[in-house]
């Protein structure tokens, strides 16, 4: 018999979940990934104590140090314990969003304004707790505008490990951030910043790749190069950097400088404007080379306007290239309409209504910063397998942001949750497949959603990994034996503050994931399930 529980929170917010025989209602929440606040699963400490409205349920075995004979008479029970026998609704003593991490803040201190050319300027902060700023190269933060109640969005130009943080920004004419550093902004202003947001970073080079940047786009692949800068190249890396004119040209020293510094590392700087003094003009995808794109075999990473990123989606359409990863970040800035064109791959953004006065530069979140903003991350991967890395890939980001920093609860969280996986699972059998892909897909969830990034975590929920798993699975007899463990060991993993360990576990994990999901596949086809 299955049971609907009502859960009934702070805010107002009332969530549903469905509890199967002798399921406790702690676990059947954590499977629907609605994470009561949990330290044990033993009934020994009243965490999750919880008062029943209505419905009837067996209270399991708890201490009285957890919940008194007094209080289970009232109608308070342990979800950890408690096992429903009818339909509930219960009062959960904490608001809906209580295990979602939120965006770290951190103060910071304006230490330089560099002007690079007429169109960009430069600006470095300082933090004091800067070890607490975890991001991956490619990642931004919102920036506070001084002397305003606004924020624009900026992506890292340097590297994840240096001390002072680095940003670029096109000057616009009445844009917030423009006036502010053009006009009236000094070394020692205080800033607020809140992130890492965003889901376009650099992913393990597992190929070669092409790095695609749009004017102030170049700014994350400054900083994926940073970190190149301080590892052994395995394979070819080229950037094409395009803008429209010559003043928009920044950074090119420090182009040169990775150049030498990185094996297999070259560039081109390619400006829209026919009468520019540049070797190569016109529009990115005009200056590919077959040995760019490899015959499909290539990772591509594009930070650039919407008409720089549907231009080279064409192109590549248009040359029968589907590379194995393609990830992009679309951002528009507001222009006037007059200078608007309809071409394909522009350099910079052409396309926003004159109406508007300014959107962020190399990244843009939802906040008010500018209605007329375009703003999309996305990544498109071209087989089954490639979804998996892609899910791989994430999770190792997700990783490096929340090594040594989940909490007692949140370790306990998860544990939890890779324990619930693997009471699905048998001997190489499932026991549950249902239940174990909506258990699993919880676990896979928390790093994510522990990271309080949103855009990651829809990163992550966009793949479609989970629809294939749970439209393959339902048929499949066999899992490799390991998955459960591999659960466990991560977990063990972030105990221990191990991060080369977990990064083993992800990697593995996702191995015997494609072996379970190839051996699925292979009967569902069978069963009219394309592979």
């Amino acid at each position: 018999m299955t049971y609907q529980v009502a859960l009934s929170f702070e805010d107002g917010i009332t969530r549903f979940i469905k509890c199967g025989p002798n399921e406790t209602v702690a676990d059947a929440s954590y499977k629907a990934r609605i994470n009561i606040p949990l330290d044990c699963r033993d009934g020994a400490c009243g965490t999750c104590k919880s008062f029943c409205e209505s419905g009837k349920y067996d209270g399991g075995d708890y201490i009285e140090d957890a919940l008194t004979d007094e209080e289970a008479e009232a109608g308070y029970a342990l979800p950890c314990q408690m096992v429903p026998e009818s339909d509930l609704v219960l009062q959960i003593p904490t608001t809906s969003d209580v295990a979602k991490t939120a965006a770290g803040v951190f103060d910071a201190t304006l230490q330089r304004i560099r002007r690079l050319s007429d169109t960009t300027y430069g600006f470095d902060v300082s933090i004091e707790n800067r070890e607490a700023l975890a991001f991956l190269p490619g990642q931004y933060v919102n920036v506070s505008v001084p002397g305003t109640d606004q924020e624009r969005s900026y992506s890292f130009s340097s590297g994840p490990t240096a001390d002072t943080l680095s940003f670029l920004i096109r000057i616009t004419d009445q844009g917030v951030m423009s006036s502010y550093l053009r006009d009236t902004a000094k070394e020692g202003d205080q800033l607020t910043l809140t992130g890492p947001m965003g889901s376009f970073f650099m992913r393990e080079i597992k190929r070669p790749a092409l790095l695609l940047a749009g004017g102030t786009g170049l700014a994350p692949l400054l900083s994926m190069l940073e970190k190149m800068s301080a590892e052994t190249a395995a394979h070819p890396v080229h950037l094409i950097y395009g803008v429209t004119t010559d003043t928009d040209l920044v950074e090119v020293d420090v182009l040169e400088d990775y150049a030498s510094k990185i094996d297999g590392f070259t560039f081109d700087v390619v400006v829209g404007d026919p009468e520019s003094a540049a070797e190569k003009k016109g529009y990115v995808t005009n200056h590919f080379q077959p040995a760019h794109l490899n015959d499909g075999d290539v990772d591509i990473y594009l930070c650039g306007p919407p008409p720089m990123v549907e231009g080279v989606r064409k192109h590549l359409t248009a040359e029968g290239i589907n590379p194995v990863n393609f990830y992009y970040e679309k951002f528009a800035l507001a222009v006037p309409a007059a200078a608007a064109t309809e071409t394909e791959a522009t350099p910079e953004p052409t396309t926003a209504p004159a109406a508007a006065t300014e959107a962020p530069e190399a990244a843009v979140t939802d906040t008010a910063a500018s209605p007329a903003a375009e703003y999309e991350i996305g990544e498109e991967h071209a087989t089954v397998e490639a979804e998996f890395d892609a899910r791989m890939a994430l999770e190792l980001g997700a990783m490096e942001l929340m090594m040594n920093r989940l909490t007692d609860g949140q370790l306990a969280e998860y544990r939890i949750l890779a324990e619930l996986a693997g009471t699905s699972l048998g001997d190489e059998r499932f026991v549950d497949a249902q239940g174990f892909t909506a258990s699993n897909a919880a676990f896979h969830d928390f790093l994510f959603a522990s990271t309080g990034n949103r855009f990651l975590r829809e990163a992550y929920s966009r793949l479609g990994v989970q629809g294939m798993m749970d439209d393959v699975l339902k048929n499949g007899n066999w899992v490799d034996g390991a998955v459960a463990d591999d659960h466990l060991e991560l977990v063990d993993a972030f105990e221990r503050g191990d991060q080369a360990a977990a990064r083993t576990c992800i990697i593995a994990h996702n191995e015997h994931a494609k072996a379970t999901m190839r051996a699925a596949m292979v009967g569902s086809s069978a069963h009219g399930v394309s592979a």
